[in-house]
């Protein structure tokens, strides 16, 4: 497939699917596990991102914003003036415009091709947009993103690996406990489950949307001889392993919480080996 045959698959699903409302959420909802059980630990891995970015500045860029549909995501630009918001789909836009108003400007442009002069933004933000890419144009975002980040600050990414490890070695039992939930659905005379589109962990295909993720040591080879990178975390579980393993009656929110802590206590080793990395940049002083 060719790089403008991507971009318009891409645009085409979130202008036509992804950000349409079903009830009170957005269809790229069935991406995230918002069940009540998970909603704790999801929040607060939201949150990871504010404290790599440096307080206060005129720009925040949002690179592939989308609607800017999580509240968390509200906080990233709460010391800025303006939050920028980039995103190749129109509709996303009009999305966050209805959300954050005139505290945001509003770009139509493609992440791998910032319409911006060198060091124009004090933060960047990036969350599960650049796997969209080709992989002949993932190398090329970061390097955008560095050239638009203003000397001393920080941009922060959030993506996900083609095949996390954590999740490789879990696939046994994610699988047992799918079968189990299977079994006791059509015991209770329901339909069965419907796959999501993490049903195959580590599957290179495309589900929606183009996708082609990454691992650690591309990241670090690849990117991290170019500027200075570092690979934390940002949640280590995929959706699959949520709805299959964490369930209230299994002291799902224990769990969870006994996950975010041992994450916290080790961020580096479940930021390269979990399911979604918090990648920060810095660029740093010149002396």
């Amino acid at each position: 497939m060719s790089q403008p045959e991507v971009r318009k698959q891409v645009r085409q699903f979130y202008d036509q699917v992804g950000w349409q409302f079903v009830g009170d959420t957005y269809q790229n909802a069935r991406y995230e596990d918002l069940r009540p059980v998970s909603s704790e630990y999801i929040h607060r891995c939201h949150l990871r991102v504010t404290p790599f970015l440096r307080p206060g500045g005129r720009f925040l860029l949002d690179a592939g914003s989308g609607p800017v549909q999580y509240p968390e995501y509200l906080t990233y630009s709460r010391e800025y003036q303006k939050r920028v918001c980039l995103d190749i789909s129109f509709v996303a836009l009009q999305e966050a415009r209805r959300r954050i108003g005139e505290h945001g400007l509003y770009v139509v442009a493609d992440v791998a091709n910032l319409p911006f002069r060198a060091e124009a933004f004090d933060g960047v933000v990036s969350l599960h947009t650049l796997h969209h890419l080709p992989l002949t144009e993932q190398k090329k975002a970061y390097a955008d993103i560095y050239r638009v980040l203003r000397t001393g600050r920080r941009a922060v990414v959030v993506n996900g690996w083609t095949e996390s490890p954590l999740m490789r070695r879990t696939q046994p039992l994610v699988k047992f406990f799918e079968r189990v939930g299977g079994w006791l659905t059509r015991l209770r005379g329901g339909m069965a489950k419907e796959k999501t589109p993490e049903a195959s962990v580590g599957n290179n295909k495309p589900s929606g949307t183009f996708v082609q993720k990454l691992d650690a040591g591309w990241l670090k080879r690849e990117i991290g001889s170019q500027m200075p990178v570092e690979i934390r975390v940002w949640r280590s579980v995929s959706v699959r392993f949520l709805r299959a393993l964490i369930h209230e009656a299994l002291a799902g929110r224990f769990l969870l919480r006994l996950l975010f802590w041992l994450e916290e206590r080790y961020p580096r080793y479940f930021g390269e080996r979990g399911q979604y990395p918090l990648i920060v940049i810095r660029k740093e002083d010149r002396k």
